[in-house]
């Protein structure tokens, strides 16, 4: 369980004991200064308000350490990131969806079904391939390829990666990013200059179509991208959470993150590391 988990990790004891102390010296130092300008009085205050106030200073240790919920707020510029476990597709947001250079929608056989592109046409477009391949023709109208008849299976037009394919449906604005490019055997690849370089188009195609609304994403980089050992899950995160970071410093991109966690991948990820670089982060804001 990740309570447990998080109770074996080094960082939430040392967090305790630093603000525990911390609380502890603040009133002692209270204590102090109250019968330096009242002598004689402490004696006569009673054990139980000394346990009070040593209980106030473990709940105050306690509040500071634990990492739940995994959110910071900024305040140059206005926005705030958060990490939440569950599904991608349940979030009451606008939704980032990574996809190939050649957007290819077709499940099982060029997109894998369990895929966020393959849940993204389950759930979404209710396995209708031909209203979602129209949907991206029409987001990709403006934007011109920069090869065509590509020599594979499915679609064959190929775009510049970092394209963004804006499709707004029942309301909700889908940012369809391609980030990883695919060969003559639908095989895909990517990389992290490639990642970044994509993550900076994405940016600013969500402050434009937004309207400064909540976004949420997938940890991007994972899956059939052939990342996982160059930049693992942990490391992911940081990566998304940076980018972010850094477009909105130069302007705001909108009011929150959300970065959806699938619950068979929480194990992996130390939660308490995660929250203290969201907080480092603050720092500078």
């Amino acid at each position: 369980m990740a309570i447990t988990r998080d109770l074996r990790n080094p960082r939430l004891w040392q967090g305790l004991a630093t603000y525990g102390f911390a609380a502890i010296g603040a009133l002692s130092t209270s204590l102090g200064l109250f019968d330096l300008f009242f002598p004689n009085k402490l004696g006569k205050v009673a054990h139980a308000w000394v346990l009070a106030l040593v209980g106030i200073a473990v709940l105050y240790a306690v509040w500071k350490s634990w990492p739940y919920p995994v959110q910071v707020h900024y305040s140059s510029p206005d926005t705030r990131v958060r990490l939440v476990t569950g599904d991608l597709f349940d979030q009451r947001t606008s939704l980032i969806i990574g996809m190939s250079d050649c957007f290819d929608v077709e499940t099982p056989h060029i997109i894998a079904t369990s895929s966020v592109q393959g849940q993204f046409l389950a759930r979404v477009y209710q396995q209708d391939v031909s209203a979602l391949r129209a949907d991206l023709t029409t987001a990709l109208a403006a934007k011109a390829p920069e090869e065509t008849g590509v020599a594979k299976p499915g679609n064959t037009d190929r775009y510049p990666l970092g394209t963004v394919a804006t499709i707004r449906h029942h309301r909700t604005h889908y940012f369809c990013v391609a980030y990883t490019r695919m060969d003559a055997n639908n095989n895909v690849s990517s990389s992290t200059g490639i990642l970044w370089h994509a993550l900076e188009q994405l940016w600013d195609e969500v402050r434009a179509r937004s309207n400064g609304e909540a976004v949420a994403a997938p940890v991007i980089g994972l899956g059939q991208s052939r990342m996982s050992t160059v930049l693992p899950i942990q490391d992911a995160i940081r990566f998304l959470i940076l980018s972010f970071i850094f477009a909105s410093r130069q302007q705001r991109v909108c009011e929150e993150l959300t970065i959806v966690i699938r619950p068979q991948d929480e194990k992996r990820i130390d939660m308490l590391e995660v929250h203290e670089f969201l907080r480092s982060l603050r720092r500078y804001s």
